[in-house]
Formats: structure tokens, sequence, C-alpha cells
């Protein structure tokens, strides 16, 4: 699985968007302009020890990441999609992907990508979820749509910290 970030803005978010994607073996696509460093030492604090279990790839347009994943699918995350995130069966091979935190992703994405856009339900007067989150929810839905068997081939069995 695969989870991308347009253009993320803060690195507070990235760095535990990064460690969600070290627990679980999901690779990471940054696309860039990013709006920070990616040595910067809240991206880094965020992500603690764990940068070396992530494969960050590093993409210059979202063009670039769908030149680059012919055949793949991808959903692109929009609070303004008419469809749940939870009606699409999700492959373990699929590009997730989420928009900048101020804006979300860009209108002639969302249009030209309709059918494979999807919403986290939510209470209307609620803007969005705080991007981070909204990843992992996403991401651990694909992930047991999968029995988490994509978890399983990355170590001895699952972890479950009580």
């Amino acid at each position: 699985m695969h989870i991308v970030l347009i253009e993320p803005e803060i690195p507070g978010n990235t760095g535990n968007i990064a460690r969600l994607c070290a627990g679980t073996g999901i690779d990471l696509h940054l696309v860039r302009p990013l709006g920070f460093s990616t040595d910067d030492k809240h991206l880094k604090r965020a992500g603690l020890d764990y940068w070396h279990l992530v494969k960050v790839h590093y993409h210059d347009s979202l063009a670039e990441v769908e030149e680059a994943y012919p055949g793949h699918n991808f959903y692109f995350c929009s609070t303004k999609a008419a469809h749940s995130y939870t009606e699409v069966a999700f492959g373990p091979e699929d590009l997730i992907v989420f928009g900048k935190e101020s804006a979300g992703i860009p209108e002639p994405i969302l249009k030209a990508h309709w059918d494979h856009t999807i919403r986290i339900p939510m209470r209307a007067e609620a803007r969005s979820l705080n991007l981070s989150n909204a990843v992992a929810v996403v991401a651990y839905e694909a992930l047991r749509q999968q029995d988490f068997s994509h978890l399983a081939e990355k170590g001895p069995g699952l972890r479950i910290d009580k």
C-alpha cells in the first residue's frame, strides 16, 4: 500500500504519518513543494527513531506518481466526496492520496478522479479531521480489509500494545 501526500505543510503531521507508515510497512510518497525541510527537527521528532523503517518517495507532481504506478488504483480523500472510504475494496498495491492541510486536494484533481474520490463521514459543522488522523483512519481500514496480512509479512506476527 501507498500513502501519497500532496504538498504537505505541517512537519508534525508528516512525521506522524511517517511513523504510521513505519509501523505498517506502507510506502510514503511526498509530492513537492513541501512546506518544510525533510530534516526539520519537528518532522524527525514526530517520527522519532522510525525513519529508517519508512520507504519515502519524493515526487515533483502527482502526475509523476501516476506515471510511476500505471494500472494501480488511486483513491483521493476529500471532505467534498460523495462516497465513504468504507465503500471501497482496497487492494495491497493501492495508493491513497491526501491533500495539504490548508486546502485539501486541488479541485481539478478531484474532478479528474471523481469516481475514485472518498471521504471520512463526519458532522457537517466540522471542517475536517487532522491530516495525520485522517490518514490513520483510512489506512487501517484498508489494512483491516486485507486481514492485516500486509503487517504479518513484515514481522513474526501482529503486535498489540496494551
